[in-house]
């Protein structure tokens, strides 16, 4: 039944299409079978409806052409939990106003920015972390970047597609931001070098070896950086080049080569060195500290 798969909603125009005329669809309110929820959606048996129920009247209320959006696509795509009572929905109609209970959005939206939960259209993943990013702050915005990774649905080309087009969102920089600090495979080698380099020389910390290599038994080993006097080794470590379990592995094996032979490591992340570059010039100058008492 198509009450049944749409979580108890109609829009008139659906039971019309069943064979109710309008005087059949008003016997049936005035009877309690049909409880109106939006003008021209109306829910089965009961006024009770679910969350989706809620959703998709308010997506049948707006026409066919609206989507779930911004904080209420987010719960839905079980990004983060929203507990607002309104309905954000986006729709390229300009005719369609916000209503009790709906906050309409104006955009125009490709089918690609659209996707489908449980049938009820939803802007995609792309498409609602750009209008998170329009109404959250930092920290909330990076919690529903994690939480799109955690669920394997952080599709970093359809993000970027949506930031190419997304001239005048107000989301565009603040999104281009947070992907540039939480995705480190976008980095090279090198610009993880020179992040590092300048919190050196920021930090007044003494200059490393950069790329040297270490004698280690039979084993000749290069490293990041390394401060021969203190035997202090740091390596900068990005997706593309430590994200697989080949090299997981591989550097595990290499810290433990180093230990062995009396060096320490320390690794740190370019999300660590973006934004929590005096932690990192902390802990570096306590090694740096530590290594040259012992000596």
């Amino acid at each position: 039944m198509v009450a049944t798969r749409q979580h108890g909603v109609l829009a008139v125009s659906q039971l019309r299409e069943i064979g109710l005329t309008t005087a059949a669809i008003h016997h049936r309110v005035a009877g309690g079978h049909l409880h109106r929820t939006h003008r021209g959606v109306y829910a089965v048996g009961h006024k009770r409806l679910t969350r989706k129920g809620r959703f998709l009247a308010a997506v049948l209320a707006c026409g066919p052409a609206a989507a779930i959006s911004h904080r209420s696509a987010a719960s839905l795509l079980d990004l983060r939990p929203s507990a607002r009572a309104q309905i954000d929905i986006t729709v390229s109609d300009r005719t369609v106003r916000s209503r009790p209970g709906i906050r309409a959005h104006r955009a125009t939206l490709l089918p690609r920015d659209v996707t489908t939960i449980d049938h009820i259209p939803c802007t995609s993943v792309a498409r609602t972390l750009l209008d998170l990013a329009g109404e959250l702050d930092a920290a909330a915005l990076d919690r529903a970047l994690q939480r799109a990774e955690v669920l394997r649905v952080l599709d970093t080309a359809g993000v970027q597609d949506v930031l190419d087009r997304g001239d005048g969102h107000r989301g565009v920089a603040k999104l281009d931001h947070a992907l540039t600090l939480y995705l480190p495979e976008i980095h090279t080698r090198s610009e993880l070098e020179a992040r590092f380099l300048a919190l050196c020389r920021s930090a007044s910390l003494p200059s490393p070896v950069v790329n040297g290599r270490i004698e280690v038994g039979a084993d000749t080993l290069e490293v990041d950086f390394h401060w021969p006097s203190s035997c202090l080794v740091v390596e900068t470590d990005g997706h593309a080049t430590h994200g697989t379990r080949a090299a997981f592995e591989r550097d595990r094996r290499r810290d433990q080569m180093l230990t062995a032979a009396g060096w320490r490591v320390l690794r740190f992340t370019w999300r660590q060195l973006a934004r929590r570059p005096d932690e990192v010039a902390g802990t570096v100058r306590a090694a740096l500290g530590c290594a040259q008492a012992a000596v």
